[in-house]
């Protein structure tokens, strides 16, 4: 009843502030039924975000005057299968933001994205979604670290948009004296015609071990739209201690009528030995993966997805939606197919 009531509100408010300034409320509604198998244990359900995270949002604008605006941004993420919350610790988790803008660029407060999570998400051709999602392989080498995709009390600058296809920012976040929730990074991007190209860096400070104390990621990724078919594709290295996770993604998008084919190849390197001093040089990993989306409308599509990780060595990387890998079940295959309808608003 809270929730419900803080939405009658919210949305009082946007009415009312409507004839001020510029208000819109959007969302996305995804369910998928999706079957997983993780090693020895598959398990059959209905699910979201197979093709797009479920949400409800406010986002609005203030035009000052003098080229100066004020804008908000507030995301919900839920299950549309079940209504339930996506993150039960925070109720706006996808984004909760208040910023500046203008000629200089600008200046957003807030939980929002990492610079080092969009430098990798913007070249995944699934959208970080579904059972195709590359950010499975992001790990964080057994560290505390929040950051993964996005950090609480965040401080970041833009650069303004008219820069001849330049753009970058830079994010700080403080620990507030909880470990694992620091965070410095930044990126810088290009743009124009059928190429982009962007690289990020970005390091969280997490509980100490060995001797360091930060885990560090860079990510190199690139895109090129030949017209007939996207190419895409990412480099990152994650590295804490004396451990190494080396990913390469490379993906490709094919426009077919109104639908379009999707396939990606991941690849995930271990090296060096973990917090327990155990070697991890063995523990590599693979995915392959392809889908298609129809387009019933602008709004509106269905989908399908097929996805099949290999895991060697002591490697648990899984397809959400299933049952994790015990520890004895370690180095087992993972495979996982979805079908799903996707509507925006």
């Amino acid at each position: 009843m809270k929730h419900i009531a803080a939405f009658a509100l919210l949305a009082v408010a946007a009415a009312s502030a409507s004839a001020q300034s510029n208000v819109t409320l959007f969302g996305v509604v995804d369910v998928a039924a999706r079957h997983v198998k993780n090693g020895d244990d598959s398990l059959r359900s209905l699910t979201g975000n197979g093709l797009n995270s479920s949400r409800l949002g406010f986002r609005g604008v203030e035009d000052l005057g003098g080229g100066l605006k004020a804008g908000f941004w507030l995301e919900h993420g839920f299950n549309a299968d079940s209504g339930t919350q996506s993150d039960a610790a925070r109720f706006w988790n996808r984004r909760s933001t208040v910023s500046l803008s203008g000629n200089f660029g600008e200046i957003r407060l807030g939980r929002d994205f990492t610079p080092t999570f969009s430098g990798f998400a913007d070249y995944d051709v699934f959208g970080t979604n579904g059972v195709g999602d590359a950010s499975k392989f992001n790990s964080m080498l057994g560290t505390n670290a929040d950051t993964a995709t996005r950090s609480d009390n965040e401080v970041t600058y833009f650069l303004p948009g008219n820069l001849g296809g330049f753009r970058g920012q830079v994010s700080f976040a403080p620990s507030e004296n909880v470990a694992g929730k620091k965070y410095i990074g930044g990126r810088v991007a290009y743009g124009a015609g059928p190429l982009d190209v962007s690289l990020a860096y970005g390091q969280t400070t997490v509980t100490p071990a060995l001797g360091e104390d930060k885990l560090k990621s860079v990510v190199l990724g690139a895109s090129y739209d030949f017209g007939v078919v996207k190419l895409t594709g990412y480099l990152q290295r994650n590295e804490f201690a004396n451990q190494e996770l080396d990913l390469a993604n490379i993906g490709v998008q094919v426009p077919l009528g109104q639908g379009i084919l999707r396939a990606s190849y991941v690849r995930a390197d271990a090296s060096g030995r973990n917090n327990a001093g155990a070697s991890v040089e063995k523990n590599d990993a693979n995915q392959f993966a392809v889908g298609y989306v129809y387009n019933l409308s602008k709004r509106t599509a269905l989908y399908t997805t097929v996805a099949r990780v290999n895991n060697k060595g002591a490697a648990s990387f899984v397809i959400p939606g299933g049952v994790a890998l015990p520890s004895p079940n370690t180095g087992k295959d993972s495979t996982g197919v979805d079908f799903g309808l996707r509507h925006s608003f």
